[in-house]
């Protein structure tokens, strides 16, 4: 199952294109994409059967983030073995976990405002949680998982190494946490543990590599994070990103106004983001 934020308002993806939810369930849920979390064993029940019929192409200018009111988003450092490496640090014990602040969420098609010269790309599997998910077995992790989508942790750089070793601020810009294009549930993929990601700078490759490289993959993160505090329906877990960041390049590389900035996860989708300069 694929469920989208189109127009504000939550969707089925189906082939024939999307299908407005509310209308649907003759208002059994409602249009509010980040709602369904909470009912979200009710939902899948009632989505496997739904009719197709009312489906309407989705306007890629109309999609918006698929869970875009989360309550906690969580952000893992140094989740790939190559980024590790790139960076010169050694791969971590327990998973480096920070925050990304929920303002800043984005739309997967949205033009993103680059606040300084420093803003660096992370393309990124985002897990989205459907069932309450507190002192969770690494065995039974995905049953607590809604679905995952495509997601970049933007990042300016200055601010982020600049704030005592808290990431969180440098990390939560307006616009640096694009999601999308839809949410895909775990059942669609082949093996959600070993999915192809990555992403482009103007049709550029500068990123790309396969879940399965993660340090923590899924289950262990759910596990790790879980054993600490409850997480929530509709709550985000940015993974970590694999090597090919423009920080470690050298020279330095930063995203530039006018770039477009491509990510794409296995059978997910892909989303693509104009960086804009700050109005004057």
């Amino acid at each position: 199952m694929r469920i989208a934020t189109v127009s504000g308002r939550l969707a089925l993806v189906r082939e024939e294109g999307g299908i407005d939810v509310e209308t649907a369930s003759a208002g059994r849920f409602g249009a509010d994409p980040q709602a369904v979390y909470g009912q979200w064993k009710t939902f899948r029940a009632w989505a496997d059967d739904a009719p197709s019929r009312g489906a309407a192409l989705i306007d890629r200018n109309e999609l918006g983030a698929p869970a875009p009111r989360p309550t906690q988003v969580f952000g893992i450092g140094m989740n790939y073995r190559d980024h590790a490496a790139e960076t010169g640090l050694a791969l971590p014990a327990s998973p480096a976990t920070f925050t990304k602040f929920p303002t800043c969420l984005t739309a997967p098609f949205a033009d993103i405002v680059l606040p300084s010269e420093a803003v660096d790309w992370e393309v990124e599997l985002v897990v989205v949680i459907g069932v309450r998910a507190h002192h969770v077995s690494p065995s039974s992790a995905w049953e607590h998982v809604a679905g995952v989508t495509v997601g970049q942790d933007l990042s300016e750089r200055v601010v982020q190494f600049s704030s005592g070793g808290q990431f969180s601020l440098g990390k939560s810009f307006p616009g640096f946490g694009p999601t999308g294009p839809w949410l895909v549930t775990p059942d669609e993929l082949a093996d959600p543990d070993d999915l192809e990601l990555g992403c482009s700078i103007d049709g550029h490759e500068v990123q790309k590599s396969r879940t399965s490289q993660m340090v923590f993959g899924v289950p262990e993160l759910i596990a790790r994070l879980s054993a600490v505090l409850p997480l929530l329906p509709g709550d985000l877990i940015f993974t970590g990103t694999p090597a090919g960041i423009g920080a470690t390049r050298q020279p330095p590389q930063f995203l530039r106004p006018g770039q477009v900035l491509t990510s794409y996860l296995e059978g997910v989708g892909t989303f693509a983001n104009r960086l804009v300069a700050p109005s004057s």
